[in-house]
């Protein structure tokens, strides 16, 4: 592969935060099939080098395992459903409780993010945050949305930090959302997040941990008052 083709390095972290949004947003179980490279080039938006540099990523942490010929499965937990005492805890747990466990994790990672992002982590966390932007259905933007943050968590280039926030993805994934019903088919053009997340992005591009840990805690207590009238 030359140079004009091989992914840039935030190009991949983003493709690696996608595709583990994807796969943990729709109801897989181990040893179901993903769709196949062409489907998840389109559903993405990715290169079909980008798409395989992000599998490779997934087959060495174990979320998937490819068979020559068959395709590419979903293994272990990959599907999203916390395995363990992350179970138990997402059987017993509120969105409303879960959203004030992402207010007090989330900002914090936001403000590490701040001061230790690398400039392609940078454009990572831009690149997901336009993905969202320009989601067609809810069902995307959730997916989108999913990568941005896990994006801003890995930027902190903190494995404990990151491994703190997939535990926390885990179960917030997994916990009944019932009450929350959609109005439209999309989210608007004018949806609060999309201001929300610029302003934290920019906080994070501007190394600013102060900003960057305010306009998240901002952002997370917004969505919690939209979806559940409180904080």
């Amino acid at each position: 592969m030359d140079a004009l083709t091989r992914p840039a390095p935030a190009e991949r972290l983003d493709a690696v935060s996608a595709l583990r949004a994807l796969i943990a947003d729709r109801p897989y179980a181990p040893g179901d099939r993903l769709p196949p490279e062409r489907e998840l080039i389109v559903s993405l938006g990715i290169s079909r080098a980008t798409l395989r540099k992000a599998l490779d990523a997934l087959e060495r942490e174990g979320a998937i395992w490819r068979h020559v010929g068959k395709g590419t499965f979903v293994a272990g937990h990959a599907n999203g459903r916390p395995a363990g005492g992350l179970d138990m805890l997402s059987r017993s747990l509120t969105p409303v409780r879960m959203m004030r466990a992402r207010l007090c994790i989330e900002p914090a990672i936001a403000r590490e993010a701040a001061i230790n992002a690398s400039q392609a982590a940078i454009v990572g966390i831009r690149r997901a945050q336009d993905r969202a932007r320009t989601a067609l259905s809810w069902r995307a933007y959730e997916a989108q949305d999913d990568a941005l943050h896990r994006a801003i968590a890995e930027a902190t280039d903190n494995i404990l930090l990151l491994s703190l926030f997939d535990q926390l993805n885990q179960v917030r994934r997994a916990v009944a959302w019932d009450a929350v019903i959609r109005v439209s088919d999309r989210p608007p053009a004018e949806h609060p997040s999309f201001a929300e997340h610029d302003r934290i992005a920019a906080a994070i591009e501007a190394r600013d941990p102060a900003a960057a840990q305010d306009a998240m805690r901002r952002h997370i207590g917004s969505v919690s008052a939209r979806l559940f009238g409180e904080v």
